[in-house]
């Protein structure tokens, strides 16, 4: 029963970060650039610039915002390219883990051979293992390119200053979720395998 509970719970968390991370691709604000309040009173704020993965952003005080989409493939800069297909193929590999885990865990079984499920669960846990990987090197990414442009933009203070917007941090987030899941997977499949106190066979009495 615990053991269903666990995976059961792994599976949840799983598709809770699964989640997260595709909320991350329709969402604002990956980065933000904060213009005004400098001379003055830092409470007031002209204007912002904000990009995501799909289009750049001005909006100025009187929440009046205009977008230029990025419209033709090639002409993306390479690292946006990067992460849209590192979180792609993080949601497809997460999703077929998340499928096959369905299968897999105690509380669909229908009969068969258990080492078989649990060669299944490993096997999703791998997919959303590397799904992960490949999510995390996506925000990895793009927070390497805000944090060089906001070095930057110290050394030369005519350049913009970005930072770090919500969608990033969610998106760890929901990879964080995502490997804790795997390890849940993991967990209950070894502690089957591999019992901590083996049962030993008792000989009979003569």
């Amino acid at each position: 029963m615990c053991r269903t509970l666990a995976q059961i719970l792994g599976l949840l968390l799983c598709i809770v970060g699964w989640g997260f991370v595709g909320c991350t691709l329709a969402m604002d604000h990956w980065r933000v650039a904060q213009l005004g309040g400098r001379g003055g009173s830092s409470g007031v704020v002209t204007a912002w610039y904000w990009s995501d993965l799909w289009r750049d952003c001005y909006e100025d005080s009187t929440a009046l915002v205009n977008c230029v989409d990025f419209r033709v493939l090639w002409t993306v800069k390479t690292y946006i390219q990067a992460v849209r297909g590192l979180l792609m193929i993080g949601l497809c590999l997460g999703f077929i883990g998340t499928v096959l885990t369905c299968y897999g865990i105690e509380c669909t079984h229908t009969g068969g051979d258990q080492s078989s499920y649990d060669r299944m669960l490993i096997t999703a846990s791998a997919f959303h293992l590397v799904g992960c990987v490949s999510e995390m090197a996506g925000y990895c990414l793009y927070i390497n390119r805000v944090v060089e442009a906001f070095l930057h933009s110290k050394a030369d203070p005519s350049k913009m200053s970005y930072e770090i917007g919500l969608p990033l941090y969610l998106g760890l987030v929901g990879s964080f979720l995502i490997l804790l899941g795997c390890t849940v997977y993991c967990a209950t499949v070894c502690r089957v395998n591999h019992p901590r106190y083996p049962m030993v066979p008792l000989s009979r009495e003569k």
